[in-house]
């Protein structure tokens, strides 16, 4: 018996469909027996995260000193704007000097953050001379010498570093 033409056509579709059901099963059963990553693909992985944490970290270290010293610039401006308010209270005062003492005890200020030896100089415009103690035991801290409130909110952080009209805060006792 002659096999006619639609009848091939049906049996080359049939083997099309079961190939093609052959290769899913097959594809299948070879990703159930994969049970995790090779060694070179492990090695991999660990390579790309460490050049990762190599770049991240030095970055995330600049970062919180930085914020470190715009914090104690933020400390100084709020200090120079209690003594404003001081000076305002009180035009008589007989040394033209505002402590730290006079700020906080009189209300002016109610916390100095991280900054001692505070001494502001009544004058146009006023200036103050204080030290900035240290965030971290051990480190040192900057010194602020004669620095107005246009200057300190022109101040610079580059690295930690405090810079004020070109010229950067000296550490603290040197």
């Amino acid at each position: 018996m002659q096999t006619t033409s639609t009848q091939i056509l049906k049996t080359n579709q049939n083997k099309k469909l079961k190939g093609g059901f052959n290769m899913f099963k097959t594809m299948k059963k070879r990703i159930k027996n994969e049970k995790g990553l090779t060694l070179i693909e492990l090695l991999a992985v660990v390579v790309i995260l460490a050049i990762i944490a190599a770049i991240a970290i030095p970055a995330i270290g600049n970062i919180i000193s930085n914020s470190r010293a715009k914090a104690q610039v933020a400390d100084a401006i709020s200090v120079l704007d209690a003594a404003n308010l001081y000076f305002t209270d009180n035009p008589t005062d007989a040394d033209n000097t505002a402590t730290q003492a006079e700020l906080t005890n009189g209300g002016y200020l109610e916390n100095t953050g991280k900054i001692t030896n505070v001494s502001v100089k009544k004058g146009t415009p006023n200036t103050i001379t204080f030290t900035v103690s240290s965030p971290v035991t051990g480190a040192l801290g900057n010194t602020f010498t004669d620095a107005t409130l246009t200057q300190l909110s022109g101040a610079t952080v580059s690295k930690g570093v405090i810079t004020i009209n070109g010229a950067q805060t000296a550490p603290a006792g040197g």
